[in-house]
């Protein structure tokens, strides 16, 4: 994904979630699925996540889905991105099982709305918190 591209994401974040505008993008980088499975799943090789924000600037995105720019991968990108701005933010700096909940269904709203507003029209997601570990 260029830096054009995910410049356009941050905005569109940034408009849905009402965060402010941090001024730069996270990093993001590319890594082989079981990175995935080992670290966002803790070790469940029934794994499914395609992305990870690792509270430290960079968001990282599975090999698999590399040169992807489709509606459902711009999205799941959009939901990383939430997770930048909460963390820019502070706002779960406190963390427990139950904001942790909260932390994605706000990143999972997010990138529901902004499917929406693409597609033109509803669009189900299902969410799929990874374990809490806090």
């Amino acid at each position: 994904m260029d830096a054009k591209l995910l410049a356009v994401l941050l905005s569109w974040t940034v408009n849905l979630s009402s965060y402010p505008h941090p001024g730069a993008a996270p990093e993001l980088s590319y890594k082989p699925h079981q990175f995935f499975v080992d670290v966002a799943c803790a070790g469940n090789e029934k794994c499914k996540a395609v992305a990870w924000y690792d509270n430290k600037n960079t968001i990282f995105l599975d090999d698999r889905i590399k040169g992807n720019t489709d509606a459902n991968t711009r999205s799941v990108v959009v939901h990383e991105l939430v997770h930048y701005l909460q963390d820019l933010s502070g706002k779960f700096e406190e963390m427990n099982c139950d904001l942790h909940a909260k932390r994605e269904r706000e990143a999972y709203s997010v990138q529901r709305q902004y499917l929406n507003k693409i597609a033109g029209r509803f669009v189900a997601i299902y969410m799929n918190y990874p374990p809490c570990k806090v």
